[in-house]
């Protein structure tokens, strides 16, 4: 790594470091900054154990245990200045250990995790359903209930390996592994020193970017993951059915949001508010009804910005509408939501016929109120556009 000197027009080299020489250390340091920045290691996680040692009949103890978007179980191993011979082997025990784990036991582990960390903003720690293990698995995973949620399947366990140097052995069981279906990676951390400045540069060399003994209670999981395909096939039959409903209702009314969208096996149904990634959705499950604006623009700082201009006008936009809405900023996340809801028992099918009808009348009402609100939000954004990073 070099530094540039746009004066000189030259470039001189930043220091390469040693960890031990630095004084940091695995479960202090290296561990604690992947814990709070997990997406340094290419993509979101959600960390859901430090230190885990429920194995049975073994004192060993993972690093990290996370969980990735598709519900995988992610062991990460760390190691500072050197991987060490037998890393490999100690992760592949890991993984065999975790391949048991069940969707309950994986909800306990992580509410136990919460119970003993102040893993929160303060915004996070008002609210105290974000306290839930099983509510902030739902919300990584960007579904509405547990029991929509795929976790653990099968041998689909991920292997990460993080260390400062990689020995020969290691790099070499790593590729065999990657070619036997294993999913694994290894990540070379290294640091750097300029002055008083540290810096942590983050590389995943294997795989390069371009390029039933040992399950324990393996029957319980089998039947969990069988029952989990059940219920997901009969949620994906029951919104399409609704869906089917809803829009035949919509096509027959004024509002005409929904008029190109066809029905979905999803809990939502998106149509267009004039605002690029910004759009109303209907939403339907078992619990609730609800009508939403979804702010989800690729940029946090576009997303907060019309969210802060249209509370600007949160008065205006509610008489309009002509009831309170939920207006939910969500600071530790990218997107933004403004939504009405309605509790009701989403799978009654007798009940269908009040429910699209509460759907229509809501977002004709959702639509009318923020029809000129939005519009001056992105004339705004658009003037604003320098100040946002």
């Amino acid at each position: 790594m070099f530094i540039i000197d746009r004066q000189t027009n030259r470039i001189s080299p930043v220091n390469v470091k040693c960890f031990s020489e630095l004084g940091f250390t695995e479960r202090k340091h290296l561990q604690e900054w992947l814990t709070y920045q997990s997406d340094a290691l290419g993509e979101e996680l959600l960390i859901i154990q430090k230190e885990f040692d429920g194995f049975d009949d073994t004192r060993e103890r993972l690093d990290l245990l996370a969980l990735d978007k598709d519900g995988n179980l992610v062991i990460i191993e760390n190691k500072l200045d050197d991987s060490g011979r037998d890393v490999v082997w100690q992760v592949i025990k890991y993984a065999s250990y975790c391949a048991s784990l069940t969707k309950r036991q994986i909800v306990d582990i992580y509410q136990q995790y919460l119970n003993k960390t102040l893993f929160y903003t303060e915004t996070a720690r008002q609210e105290k359903p974000l306290l839930n293990a099983a509510d902030r698995i739902c919300e990584f995973l960007e579904i509405l209930d547990l029991d929509e949620a795929k976790l653990n399947l099968g041998n689909s366990q991920r292997l990460m390996l993080v260390a400062a140097n990689f020995r020969k052995e290691v790099t070499s069981t790593a590729l065999w592994l990657l070619g036997q279906g294993i999913n694994i990676q290894c990540f070379k951390v290294t640091p750097y020193a300029l002055n008083e400045q540290l810096f942590l540069e983050i590389d995943q060399i294997i795989p390069t970017p371009e390029a039933k003994e040992l399950m324990i209670g393996i029957s319980a999981k089998e039947a969990e993951e069988k029952n989990t395909e059940v219920v997901l096939k009969n949620r994906h039959s029951i919104r399409r059915q609704y869906w089917e409903l809803a829009l035949e209702i919509f096509q027959k009314s004024s509002c005409t949001l929904y008029n190109n969208i066809s029905p979905s096996k999803d809990y939502w149904l998106s149509a267009g508010s004039g605002l690029s990634s910004c759009p109303y959705n209907l939403i339907f499950s078992q619990k609730d009804l609800r009508v939403e604006l979804w702010l989800s623009k690729s940029s946090t700082d576009e997303n907060k910005f019309l969210f802060d201009y249209l509370f600007k006008m949160k008065n205006e936009i509610e008489n309009i509408f002509g009831a309170p809405l939920e207006w939910m900023r969500l600071d530790d996340k990218k997107a933004c939501r403004i939504q009405f809801s309605h509790k009701v028992d989403g799978y009654n099918k007798e009940e269908w016929p009040q429910y699209t009808q509460w759907h229509l009348e809501y977002m004709s009402k959702f639509e009318r109120a923020f029809k000129v609100p939005l519009k001056k939000a992105a004339n705004a954004l658009k003037q604003d556009s320098k100040n946002i990073v």
